[in-house]
């Protein structure tokens, strides 16, 4: 997984696998996810972060041990 902030478009945006896009649903104004061609999620989009974070830093608990192996 990788965390990315982008000051530009106050925009976070979570891969959460290192598979290609095929499409995305707005789940809300700020809230964007994507799909890989099986309907699996890859990323995450959080626009507008800074409105609607608590925080200004952000933090991440490491490791994280897949617990299952994709077939």
């Amino acid at each position: 997984m990788k965390i990315r902030y982008f000051p530009d478009t106050d925009t976070l945006y979570i891969a959460l696998a290192e598979r290609d896009s095929s499409s995305s649903e707005a789940i809300s104004d700020n809230l964007i996810v994507d799909f890989d061609a099986q309907g699996r999620p890859v990323g995450v989009t959080l626009e507008h972060y800074s409105l609607i974070s608590d925080s200004s830093a952000i933090e991440t608990l490491l490791p994280i041990t897949p617990t299952l192996q994709p077939a």
